[in-house]
């Protein structure tokens, strides 16, 4: 019988593609609220039996965040009880079920187009239960790539799922573009304090009917996920950890061929030797560092940047913030692609510090020129060179290393308690920046903007300082490595 002596890339990357879906959906739903609020926000102002404040509003566009909260940390749970490959199914039909209920949020119990409170308690049900999904998504399918991935170009594969998430943003746009077509979105007037009302000149089209589409569009890919998702084997290391060793062998072998399949299978079974070992048995340092990984992602502020890209380049005084806004997705994908090219020819540990000093540099860069119309230039490349240096190094750097950091018996929940710490944070972020950015002083009303941007570099270089004292490189080392890194003595 011949022996499979290389392993099949074909293989692999067939299943690493179908689980990249779960970062395409991952982005899809944190961006597809961006062209469907305004038409969202003018029909609910239509209820009769409350006031849909700004509040209310606000609320409303975040009510997934809280579910991205829910979902990560119940990822560790599900992904060691239910696996990998079950756990994400669950979240496929759980994105799949938000888009049309978002769509339709009225289905068996309301009567279809009237506005009203239970509605909209209902619509932000739909859109927690998505937000579940993606946080299940956001820290299992870094996992699962991690898991199923040769050690040697693990990073570059777990990569590709920032790709995914930037490209699913990128995705959602164009779609809610094309709904959108020749319509326009509503033009909403305030009538007091917090208070709107919909322009009697507005187009009602996206009013009643396309912001259902928007959300509904998300069913599409979401059903592919699901679909295709059982398709896929499940990861070896799990399947060690449920005594099915002849399974895992079968699908190391196809991967990375018939000895090395046979090697791997050997050093998984000698870390998993005690499949329920504590969070601590490591210490509290490996779950110290993944937490401040989560948090430093967040908190040098890129979602700022990302979910407020249009108010901000027209607060620069641009004719056309969202062709600037398109120039900077597209930045975004190329300087994502050079992360996948050199995380494994440099490192984790550099690009790290590469993009942090980037990012400082760009977020002093916008503090010192913003308000400034003679400087309006170099503004805006102070905001590309803060969000490309983001886009090589923490966006996919920090899930390739929370993916790979902990070692087999504690991952699950490892990876759950550091990915909620990204949401809580991406929460903090989003929910302080537009207060902090339009704080005013009498002497300098541009005093929120330098300030924010100002803070933000601040912590991008204390986040470069963090990686070169504490975070360790991981390039090249199996995750069975994990267990002798951190193995107390």
């Amino acid at each position: 019988m011949e022996q499979n002596l290389k392993g099949s890339k074909s293989y692999l990357i067939s299943i690493v593609m179908v689980a990249v879906l779960g970062g395409l959906l991952f982005g899809y739903d944190t961006a597809v609220i961006s062209g469907a609020e305004k038409g969202l926000q003018a029909f609910f102002l239509g209820a009769e039996d409350f006031t849909y404040t700004d509040g209310w509003h606000g609320f409303t566009c975040a009510s997934a965040l809280i579910g991205c909260i829910i979902g990560s940390a119940m990822s560790g749970f599900l992904a060691s009880n239910l696996g990998r490959k079950k756990a994400l199914i669950l979240a496929g039909l759980m994105f799949f079920v938000s888009a049309l209920g978002s769509m339709f949020p009225e289905f068996l119990i309301f009567e279809h187009g009237v506005p009203r409170y239970d509605l909209l308690v209902m619509f932000n049900v739909y859109r927690v239960l998505g937000g579940i999904g993606v946080g299940l998504a956001s820290a299992i399918c870094p996992m699962y790539i991690a898991e199923v991935a040769p050690s040697h170009i693990r990073g570059t594969l777990v990569s590709w799922n920032q790709f995914a998430i930037i490209f699913g943003q990128l995705v959602v746009y164009f779609v809610n573009f094309l709904i959108l077509g020749e319509h326009t979105n509503p033009i909403i007037e305030q009538i007091g304090q917090g208070v709107n009302a919909v322009a009697a000149d507005s187009d009602l089209w996206t009013v009643t009917t396309g912001w259902r589409y928007m959300f509904g569009s998300e069913a599409v890919p979401a059903g592919l996920f699901a679909l295709l998702i059982c398709f896929v084997p499940e990861t070896p290391r799990y399947l060690v950890m449920v005594n099915q060793d002849k399974k895992a062998l079968a699908i190391l072998q196809k991967i990375n061929g018939s000895a090395a399949g046979e090697k791997i299978l050997a050093d998984i079974k000698n870390t998993i030797s005690e499949k329920t070992e504590r969070l601590f048995t490591y210490g509290w340092l490996v779950i110290f560092l993944g937490i401040m990984l989560s948090v430093f992602q967040q908190a040098v502020g890129i979602n700022a940047v990302l979910y407020y890209a249009p108010r901000i380049f027209a607060d620069m005084g641009m004719d056309k913030p969202m062709v600037q806004t398109v120039i900077m997705g597209i930045v975004n994908i190329l300087f994502t692609v050079v992360a996948i090219l050199t995380v494994e020819k440099w490192g984790r540990k550099p690009l790290l510090i590469y993009g942090s000093i980037g990012m400082a540099i760009g977020a002093f860069g916008v503090a010192l020129t913003f308000g400034n119309p003679s400087l309006g230039i170099i503004t805006m490349l102070s905001i590309m060179i803060y969000s490309a240096s983001f886009m090589f190094s923490w966006g996919p750097i920090c899930w390739v290393l929370i993916a790979e950091i902990f070692p087999n018996t504690i991952r699950g929940a490892a990876v759950a308690i550091a990915v909620a710490f990204q949401w809580i944070f991406n929460w903090i972020v989003s929910s302080t920046f537009v207060p902090m950015f339009n704080m005013k002083t009498a002497g300098d009303p541009d005093f929120g903007h330098w300030f924010t941007y100002g803070l933000y570099g601040v912590i991008c270089v204390f986040a470069a300082l963090f990686v070169w004292r504490i975070v360790p490189e991981t390039k090249g080392k199996t995750l069975e490595d994990m267990s002798k890194l951190w193995k107390k003595e």
